[in-house]
């Protein structure tokens, strides 16, 4: 399977001259946890949550803090028709929770570690279906009467 494929697309992106609070209100209104932080087409960073509490707001700094100076960076990316096997040893290797997603030199989604949980659950749940149903029908015929053989 290809990463464009669990990708989030498009990916929210705020400008490198945004505050923090300004990326907070669309996280919260995209519903997501992170933000791509640009400068035209260049991606610069990467913004999450926990990026704004761990180097924003514990370290003191003020809603108007720029994006530029709570941004992880660099950012690890991927492209899109990457097999997930690509992403998956990067998210090893790089100790990171999102990857930006490029194809041809554009940023086009994010690919988060939920995004690869959520496969993964429901290919389990895909699985389990079955072997569900062919267990409770052994069940079933392990529980009906069986005839008695004659003296």
């Amino acid at each position: 399977m290809k990463v464009s494929a669990l990708m989030t697309t498009p990916a929210i992106t705020v400008s490198h001259q945004a505050t923090a609070a300004e990326a907070a209100v669309l996280m919260a209104e995209e519903a997501v946890g992170c933000v791509t932080v640009t400068e035209g087409d260049i991606l610069c960073g990467i913004l999450t949550d926990r990026d704004i509490v761990v180097r924003g707001v514990a370290q003191a700094a003020g809603s108007d803090e720029p994006v530029t100076r709570l941004m992880s960076t660099p950012v690890v990316t991927v492209s899109a028709s990457d097999d997930l096997d690509v992403a998956y040893r990067l998210y090893r290797r790089e100790d990171v929770r999102r990857l930006a997603v490029f194809d041809s030199r554009r940023l086009v989604g994010v690919l988060t570690v939920d995004d690869l949980f959520a496969d993964a659950l429901q290919r389990l749940a895909d699985l389990l279906g079955p072997v569900s149903r062919s267990a409770l029908r052994e069940q079933a015929d392990d529980s009906r009467p069986r005839p008695r053989s004659a003296p």
